[in-house]
């Protein structure tokens, strides 16, 4: 039955597309240097706005904490806009003049944003930035309960973006997110392409309607400390990823793997900067409240340890950072071995590192094929031995997994959208910029006859001729 709320922001869709559509025609048109001072007023935009945004969305949805939400929106104002500002995503991009080719952006035209809730604003900055970046038009389907922070975040970047010239609704977002509504967005003859970050049902659906996606896959990250790794400074930078906003990254740390060896020094460090282990009751009770009904616990994700224990009716420090449970089973009805989004974090212990490349595996194929796996190692062999056939698209080696996997604190390509690609049954394992965003034309001169084609070819392959 199709209530009248549906209907209304069905409606709502169709107009955020046509008008989307008259932008786009639009900018289009515009050159690197109207498109570049577009992007930049956006920046500025969202840099003033950032703590307000965060502030926003902590008190709408109840994930995270305000500091490090500024952070993640002033990560996409600032790393993500470094790392784009130079690209070029107008006319001729690549001139190949050897073999006369050369390549010209076309933009996609009109994309559909899917924004999740555990980062509602920032992820809105980002995807507008890497649109308009690429003279398209974006059309945002919030998640219902981050509706008014993620419709506000939208509203900054499009008024931002006609400041410096560009059209009226380039931008938008839906007010009234519905499902009828999201399929409306997905499946409109006028959209062009989705861009999905969500859970995977979300994700599925975006690559089910029949239009060209980029969705993503969730992340069970398993971490590797082998016994060569710099244990005090291992510690240090997996609390520091695993605590920011309070775990709601999916390339956050859900599970370490630590050789037996060095086992009473990890855990020993981890009390020493914060860390909470939890005895078996109490393991239990945690264990309790992790998931409802076969799915992770909304009520758990981006809490502080402080607020899961109360939760779960145990309690702990004050100064508590992070909650820890032993383990040594793998699949869902171990929930300390699943996708987390909060501050709980699983331990393994592992004879070598031969066992710690099969848990790992393990906990992959249980929910994270194609995100994130980190390795704390000083042995560069050992690295290599224990990275080159793991089933994921990036591997952060001696940083937080959190910063390491969005290009923080690593080379990688700055992004808030990570591709899991065919591992986590996604088109691209690449981190989403502006590049993906674009359609690539290619003016390709004749270079030599085709009877010389012909010939060459059967030189090479005798067994033609």
């Amino acid at each position: 039955m199709i209530r009248d709320i549906d209907l209304q922001s069905i409606q709502e869709v169709r107009n955020y597309l046509e008008e989307a559509k008259s932008a786009q025609k639009i900018i289009q048109k515009m050159k690197q240097s109207e498109i570049d001072q577009i992007v930049e007023s956006m920046v500025n935009a969202a840099r003033e706005e950032a703590e307000r945004l965060a502030a926003m969305a902590v008190e709408e949805t109840g994930f995270g904490n305000v500091a490090d939400k500024t952070v993640k929106n002033l990560f996409a104002a600032n790393d993500v806009y470094n790392a784009i500002k130079d690209m070029k995503t107008v006319g001729i991009v690549r001139r190949d003049e050897q073999n006369r080719v050369w390549e010209v952006a076309h933009p996609v035209g009109i994309v559909a944003g899917i924004v999740p809730s555990t980062n509602p604003t920032s992820t809105a900055i980002f995807k507008s930035l890497i649109a308009v970046k690429a003279r398209n038009a974006i059309v945002f389907s919030p998640h219902p309960s981050a509706a008014k922070c993620t419709a506000e975040a939208a509203r900054i970047m499009q008024e931002a973006a006609e400041r410096a010239g560009a059209p009226k609704g380039l931008i938008s977002c839906i007010k009234q997110p519905t499902l009828p509504a999201t399929n409306e967005l997905m499946r409109h003859k006028l959209t062009d392409l989705i861009l999905a970050t969500g859970g995977p049902g979300m994700v599925k659906a975006a690559y089910s309607s029949g239009k060209p996606a980029y969705g993503v896959g969730p992340g069970n990250v398993p971490v590797y400390i082998h016994e060569s790794a710099d244990i005090a400074k291992t510690v240090q930078l997996i609390i520091q990823s695993k605590t920011f906003d309070y775990g709601t990254i999916c390339a956050s740390e859900q599970a370490l793997v630590v050789d037996q060896s060095i086992k009473e020094r990890v855990i020993s460090e981890f009390k020493k900067q914060g860390a909470y282990f939890l005895n078996e009751e109490e393991k239990q009770k945690v264990a309790s409240v992790i998931m409802v009904n076969g799915s992770l616990n909304a009520k758990i994700v981006g809490k502080s340890p402080q607020v899961i224990a109360e939760i779960a009716g145990i309690k702990v420090p004050s100064d508590t950072k992070l909650l820890i449970a032993e383990e040594t089973n793998i699949g869902k009805e171990y929930p300390f071995s699943i996708e987390k989004l909060s501050t709980i974090l699983a331990f393994y212990t592992v004879k070598d590192w031969h066992e710690g490349s099969d848990i790992c595996v393990k906990l992959l194929e249980l929910g994270g094929l194609g995100h994130t796996l980190g390795i704390h190692c000083e042995d560069e062999k050992l690295i290599e031995a224990f990275t080159i056939d793991k089933p994921v698209a990036r591997i952060i080696i001696n940083s937080g997994t959190t910063f390491g996997g969005i290009g923080a604190t690593t080379a990688i390509q700055p992004s808030l959208t990570l591709g899991c690609g065919s591992f986590g049954n996604n088109i691209t394992s690449d981190n989403i910029g502006p590049q993906h965003l674009i359609n690539i034309k290619r003016i390709a001169y004749g270079i030599r006859e085709m009877q010389e084609s012909n010939k060459q070819l059967k030189e090479k392959n005798p067994a033609l001729t």
